[in-house]
């Protein structure tokens, strides 16, 4: 239940905000002046009517209870998820003022709701029943999946063949080939359907000319990819954990596999990547009595965030399922037990040399692993140089912030909660130095998303 004395933090709205436009526009409708009609229900439900431009308000409601975290309607025609309206009408919940009274619901609530919850009832029956076409005909999605292997086995022999090329005649010519060699290269492989050789063959475009050094960086890319076209051209020599890892790093998709673990759930860190085609979100959940961390991750086309939205710093009871592959951390969300609510659960942390120590571990399952999540323990954000590094505050190591850190707001936001007192870091640990997503206090303090 989301009951009256469990209303989120306005950092824990803001932190689900598409993008810094609508992070904007809803503090500025987080106000009762332009709403009438607000109320919230036990269940989760949160509704209102905010003046808008024309002559009707805008119907707006938020499900805290939905299935694959909140959702949102409103009769606005904005495409984003949450919208500028949504946003507000959380923030105006937030401050717990009587401005978002304990109501019964409207009519367009309820009929929202009512549907909303018909359809997860049926797509959980489905599930239950194991109806679907994946599952009609298991001899044809055999034939597929043959035909496909066959394909990006063809498609890595030619990029073994390119890589071969590109070595024998020097590393000096990627600078004058070019984007168009390479975004050629990535053209075939999804012609092959293999979208992770392609997402790869498109990384090495990007690095000639990227700086000093890129002649190192493009050969320890080149090898990174033929190590994953060998992998996959012997997969079936591959122990089943690193086989598995071969094929989700080649593209290939997978269901979660294993038994579901249901847990208090805390939310670490949400933040989006986008390019051209694609916005992919990043969420990452803390298991509270499995001591497990997962990664949910979630799609929206081009222009459009995805609808999965959980508030960091909160926890929900919830079933989590894992991907298959060795030491992979990607989970599915399953049935839900309680809504987000607020929690003084905390991942425990380690130091610096620990974290460097477990990044290195995990190479030996997934040796194109970029990073892995690692909570840092009593460290202070100090200056180095032209960069910012974390040291522990009862040693004498330290790791350097990634180039992306240092470039996002959530820097300072860092180094204002610490003050030069040490603080509680959640983030990603990698060759590129350490990101930090999310910070607590030293003492009492609830959790400070940084991007």
């Amino acid at each position: 239940m989301t009951q009256q004395g469990e209303r989120w933090a306005a950092d824990q709205v803001l932190a689900l905000a598409p993008d810094a436009a609508s992070r904007k526009a809803g503090s500025k409708l987080g106000t009762a002046g332009p709403w009438s009609e607000a109320g919230c229900s036990d269940e989760g439900t949160v509704w209102g009517l905010c003046k808008g431009s024309g002559s009707k308000p805008y119907q707006t409601v938020v499900d805290l209870a939905g299935a694959e975290g909140p959702a949102y309607k409103c009769s606005c025609p904005s495409r984003k998820f949450p919208c500028k309206h949504a946003l507000g009408l959380l923030l105006l919940w937030t401050g717990g003022d009587g401005a978002v009274p304990q109501a019964e619901p409207p009519d367009f609530a309820d009929q929202w709701l009512a549907t909303r919850r018909g359809r997860a009832e049926r797509k959980k029956q489905e599930a239950s029943s194991g109806s679907g076409s994946a599952s009609a005909d298991p001899e044809a999605a055999r034939r597929r999946a043959e035909r496909r292997a066959e394909r990006i086995s063809a498609g890595a022999a030619e990029l073994e063949q390119r890589l071969a090329d590109l070595l024998r005649g020097g590393l000096a010519g990627a600078e004058t080939s070019g984007y168009e060699l390479w975004e050629e290269t990535a053209a075939r492989m999804v012609d092959a359907q293999a979208p992770g050789l392609a997402a790869r063959a498109r990384e090495l475009a990007s690095i000639p000319s990227s700086g000093p050094g890129w002649p190192v960086r493009l050969l320890e890319e080149c090898a990174l990819l033929h190590l994953l076209d060998q992998g996959w051209l012997r997969r079936e020599r591959l122990p089943d954990g690193l086989a598995a890892t071969v094929r989700s790093r080649t593209g290939l998709p997978a269901s979660p596999e294993g038994p579901a673990v249901r847990d208090q759930w805390l939310v670490l860190a949400q933040y989006d990547t986008a390019d051209a085609r694609l916005t992919t979100r990043r969420i990452w959940l803390y298991g509270a009595g499995s001591d497990r961390t997962a990664l949910l991750l979630s799609y929206g086309a081009a222009g459009r965030a995805p609808e999965l939205a959980l508030p960091v710093g909160l926890a929900l009871e919830t079933e989590v399922s894992s991907y298959p592959g060795a030491g992979q951390y990607r989970s599915a969300l399953g049935e839900r037990f309680s809504p987000p609510a607020a929690t003084e659960i905390r991942p425990p942390g380690v130091d610096t040399a620990r974290a460097t120590a477990r990044y290195g571990e995990a190479l030996r399952d997934d040796p194109w692993l970029d990073s892995v999540p690692v909570t840092l323990d009593r460290v202070i954000p100090v200056p180095d140089g032209d960069g910012w590094q974390l040291a522990d505050a009862d040693g004498d190591t330290a790791l350097p912030l990634s180039a992306v850190a240092r470039n996002r707001p959530g820097l300072w936001r860092l180094v204002a909660l610490s003050g030069g007192a040490p603080v509680t870091v959640f983030g990603e640990c990698g060759h590129r130095g350490f990101t930090p997503l999310t910070a607590w206090p030293a003492g009492p303090g609830a959790a400070v998303p940084l991007c």
